[in-house]
């Protein structure tokens, strides 16, 4: 090679090694997110503004939401005020005809029922309340010898129910509330049949779920207090394939029922639930396999008592709910007793 070439190719990979050093000084000047990612497009990076604006306004539409929710429920209330149709349950109420007649739930067996039996009782008495708010007719509505285990119970489970409207919730004995003359205990071992209502009495209602260990105890107390006694006219309506022992919520509906039709025979059917078999005692068929079956439910082999209750979150369910049979066994029946 001649020395004329040498300076020339010297001059040429200079140059080279120059263009690789700019490359290299422009590459490392373009603007990435980090080390191992690719530099951020205008797209990314519209992207990403969005997302910081959507987060940073987060609070100004959860304040909107709330303002907007205020605003609905105003309005909702101006149209209540406004409706003069009666469409609305609270115009409903103010046209009911509020009875005399006392209906007392007797909850002095507390010691008699396990912790299960209290909770179905708890229950029963809710659906009682739930009831007695939403008829034409509500009666005067109490609860006594409140306290035990049913208060522990409803403090526990049901804490709203010292809110509770149009009941009278007293730890007394019922005995000590209304005079003897006007308290009738309903009782099914009572050999007297109620007739009619009168609504200037006290009717206390049994309020024990013992599945039927404590038989003739509340005609017992009855006696014992010396105050008078009857059974529901049940059998002179009703002839049933089960059990003739009624829940305290299923006794109270009843008496609510009858207050509004005078009718016992609707009375009985608008509530008894469906699996007791109830057909009107005129219409009932006898033959051999409904009499097996009837000696079956009298010595006590089958006991709709021993069933699991249906929970309830809320104190006012609806009425067609309130028919159906979730309340078993309470010994408050005031059903007729077994021939």
């Amino acid at each position: 090679m001649s020395s004329e070439m040498l300076p020339a190719i010297t001059e040429t990979s200079n140059v080279e090694k120059k263009q690789d050093i700019s490359e290299d000084q422009e590459e490392s000047q373009k603007p990435t997110l980090g080390e191992g990612f690719e530099p951020i497009s205008k797209r990314q990076m519209k992207k990403l503004i969005k997302q910081k604006q959507w987060e940073e306004q987060r609070e100004l539409r959860k304040q909107k939401r709330k303002e907007k929710r205020k605003r609905k429920k105003l309005e909702r209330q101006c149209q209540l005020d406004s409706n003069s149709d009666g469409n609305d349950r609270k115009r409903i109420r103010r046209h009911v005809t509020h009875s005399t007649l006392r209906l007392i739930i007797d909850c002095s067996f507390d010691d008699l029922m396990v912790l299960k039996d209290i909770k179905k009782l708890h229950k029963q008495i809710q659906r009682c309340y739930a009831e007695n708010r939403r008829a034409l007719h509500p009666v005067q509505f109490y609860l006594t010898s409140h306290g035990g285990q049913l208060k522990k119970n409803m403090d526990e489970n049901d804490k709203g129910w010292v809110n509770w409207k149009d009941i009278h919730v007293k730890p007394e004995h019922y005995s000590e509330l209304v005079k003897k003359e006007d308290l009738v205990y309903l009782t099914s071992d009572s050999p007297n049949v109620l007739k009619e209502l009168d609504e200037s009495k006290a009717y206390v209602i049994g309020g024990l779920v013992d599945h039927n260990h404590h038989k003739g105890l509340t005609y017992k107390q009855a006696s014992d207090y010396g105050i008078d006694h009857a059974q529901l006219p049940l059998g002179n309506f009703v002839k049933m394939n089960s059990r003739k022992v009624l829940a305290v919520n299923h006794v109270f509906e009843i008496i609510l029922e009858y207050l509004e039709t005078r009718d016992w025979q609707e009375a009985f059917f608008t509530v008894l639930p469906q699996r007791k078999g109830a057909v009107p005692t005129d219409k009932a068929c006898e033959g051999p396999s409904q009499d097996k079956q009837a000696g079956r439910v009298e010595d006590g082999s089958h006991s709709d008592s021993s069933e699991e209750e249906h929970s309830s979150s809320e104190p006012d369910p609806p009425r067609e709910a309130a028919k159906q049979d979730k309340e078993h066994g309470a010994e408050s029946a005031v059903s007729s007793p077994p021939p």
